[in-house]
């Protein structure tokens, strides 16, 4: 049994590394065709287009291994029919879940591999090419960033925060400023500024009717007010704002993690946050789920060519991804909670894919 395991395994990879690669082709030229005007247009050299599509790769890796893996269950199995190898399996008291079994090891394995992926190097390629996409296309371009920030809540370390109600990242500049060093646990010094503004010759912020405080054992000692300009060094810079302003889809799961934190200790509603964070989990047992579905496809109609299983290959991961999309949608919406929006499509489909499982020949 553990050579026709190996046997199916084998199959399954060799179907899923040529899956993977043709539809990495594919996305690539589809991508290149739509936005060569935009690379043209902005004179955009040769080197930073091929780092930008290099960059590119974990993310159609993500998006595509699962519609491979389905593509990979769907013909590796029907080969085993087609050839007649299934039948012979089944005189010799091989049942379907037996067969499913290593099928579904793989599923699993890719789940956990998709899910490192998508956090190790998709957030890590998103980043860099947006940033790309910011810096080098300067009109049309699709990742601009926002120019005004509301709400902003930066730790530096363990003692340092910092709070700013609203930055223009274009002036480098904010208001309602509040600095604090905690110490090892204890208020040493509090800052407070109506307006800061960033000096680049000096590399320090100018602050602007501001109050600093010092404290000794959390009880204040010392007390400063000023409605002139002063140049302080507040262990900070408009790069650490900006990358509050970084999408979604540049961040790992622990980093949104982090970041839903910091805006709910602001008062920031987080549920676009929160659903873009339960669906980098969901999305990744997507493998899995397409592995459970794309089995019985075949064998519950044994006489019917690999056509057809192709066809409701096309047919179930475009509806998984759309159910994908509506569960997505739901949770922006505040309609359903954010973790129920993210697993919606994957509980309907494991479901569904058990019961045809069931319902397939033994």
């Amino acid at each position: 049994m553990r050579q026709i395991d190996k046997y199916m395994e084998r199959q399954f990879l060799i179907i899923l590394g040529i899956s993977l690669l043709g539809f990495i082709t594919v996305f690539l030229i589809v991508d290149l065709i739509e936005n060569l005007d935009r690379f043209m247009d902005n004179r955009v050299p040769g080197n930073i287009v091929a780092k930008y599509y290099l960059f590119s790769i974990p993310w159609f890796i993500s998006i595509a291994l699962p519609m491979s893996m389905l593509i990979s269950t769907v013909f590796s199995v029907g080969l085993l029919v087609k050839r007649n190898e299934w039948t012979a399996m089944k005189s010799s008291g091989i049942s379907l879940y037996r067969l499913a079994w290593p099928l579904l090891l793989t599923g699993a394995l890719m789940s956990v591999l998709s899910f490192v992926l998508d956090n190790q190097l998709v957030s890590w390629g998103n980043e860099n090419r947006f940033e790309i996409d910011r810096d080098h296309i300067k009109r049309r371009s699709r990742h601009k960033l926002k120019n005004t920030l509301k709400y902003i809540f930066i730790q530096k370390n363990i003692t340092t925060h910092i709070g700013l109600e609203k930055y223009e990242i274009k002036k480098m500049s904010g208001n309602i400023l509040t600095w604090v060093d905690l110490g090892t646990g204890v208020l040493k010094k509090r800052i407070d500024a109506k307006k800061i503004l960033w000096e680049s010759d000096s590399t320090k912020w100018k602050i602007t009717d501001f109050s600093i405080r010092s404290f000794i054992d959390g009880v204040e000692d010392h007390v400063v007010f000023s409605d002139s300009d002063t140049l302080l060094e507040l262990h900070f810079t408009p790069e650490d704002i900006n990358r509050q302003a970084r999408s979604p889809d540049e961040l790992d799961y622990y980093e949104l993690t982090d970041r839903i934190r910091q805006l709910k200790d602001n008062g920031v509603k987080t549920v676009r946050w929160e659903v873009t964070r339960y669906m980098k989990v969901s999305f990744a047992f997507t493998n899995l789920i397409v592995v459970l579905f794309g089995i019985p496809l075949v064998v519950l109609r044994e006489r019917s060519n690999l056509s057809f299983g192709a066809g409701m290959s096309v047919f179930v991961i475009f509806s998984y991804y759309a159910f994908i999309k509506f569960g997505q949608s739901l949770g922006f919406k505040g309609q359903v909670t954010p973790l129920a929006s993210a697993w919606i499509g994957n509980v309907v489909f494991m479901i569904g894919g058990i019961i045809l499982l069931l319902r397939a020949r033994k």
